[in-house]
């Protein structure tokens, strides 16, 4: 987790992990791939015709005729970017370097 939250290098969580680099990325690899096994049918899916036609008919009532979505997107604080890479990740003034999440979001994702 700490690998995933932070961006830590898999060398460095050995020492309280107590199992190799090798080792804490192939654990980290099988937990993305149960966490979209479990989750890519009904989040991790483009919409089919039936989901656009109730997204759409949603969006009308509420005042937002053909809207399917609203995008959001926030920046997220990379404190362990690589020296090399600051320079494409630094956002402006502030001199911190961040990466930008985005996501497009429907009234319907708490179901």
């Amino acid at each position: 987790m700490r690998m995933l939250a932070y961006g830590v290098a898999a060398d460095a969580v050995d020492e309280y992990i107590k199992i190799g680099g090798t080792t804490t990325l192939e654990c980290l690899r099988r937990f993305c791939k149960g966490i979209i096994r479990l989750y890519e049918e009904v989040y991790l899916r483009a919409p089919n015709q039936d989901d656009l036609q109730r997204i759409l008919h949603v969006s009308e009532m509420r005042g937002f005729p053909g809207m399917i979505g609203s995008i959001d997107c926030m920046h997220w604080e990379w404190k362990n970017c690589p020296k090399a890479w600051e320079g494409q990740f630094t956002r402006g003034d502030k001199g911190t370097t961040t990466v930008i999440l985005e996501a497009v979001a429907s009234y319907d994702l708490w179901i």
